[in-house]
């Protein structure tokens, strides 16, 4: 396995979401740990017997600098409050295909409106905004994979 390879790995790692990564291999032995805070990375590589083994220096990940717009979105999407996910599966915005999605973006939701469907399981879950407020917005495509605690939708609360 190349140096190369092995940056792209903890590039891929990183990116993904995974908290630690371990791989095994006949004369390498790779673990990537990821945290919240600080990116930590190991890696380890083992060599056979007779072979001389070289240091592998790991690529730190680059600081990421956010910029000044970033930043006065963030503001304005602070002030939204978040309909999220209570369960694992997939979002559809429509009760069916042929149907016309539950709500638009400009929409007023009160806290027992159906705003989505969060499919686990052959299980069709009915989400409910548990908010009232005006739908600012989507956060998702219909047909996407979602995670326990994920934003669905930006609500406005005025």
């Amino acid at each position: 396995m190349e140096l190369k390879d092995i940056q792209n790995l903890i590039k891929f790692v990183a990116k993904s979401g995974a908290s630690e990564v371990k791989l095994e291999m006949e004369d390498i032995k790779i673990t990537i740990k990821t945290g919240s805070e600080k990116t930590e990375t190991t890696i380890v590589q083992q060599a056979p017997m007779g072979m001389q083994q070289m240091p592998m220096a790991a690529a730190p990940a680059a600081p990421v600098e956010v910029s000044s717009t970033e930043d006065a979105v963030s503001e304005v999407e602070s002030k939204y409050i978040e309909i999220t996910s209570p369960i694992i599966g997939t979002f559809y915005r429509k009760p069916s295909p042929d149907k016309p999605v539950f709500v638009e973006v400009g929409d007023s939701v009160s806290p027992d409106t159906v705003v989505c469907m969060v499919e686990a399981m052959k299980l069709f879950n009915e989400i409910e905004a548990e908010v009232s407020g005006k739908i600012v917005k989507v956060l998702l495509e219909d047909g996407t994979p979602v995670e326990f605690g994920q934003p669905l939708y930006l609500v406005d609360p005025s």
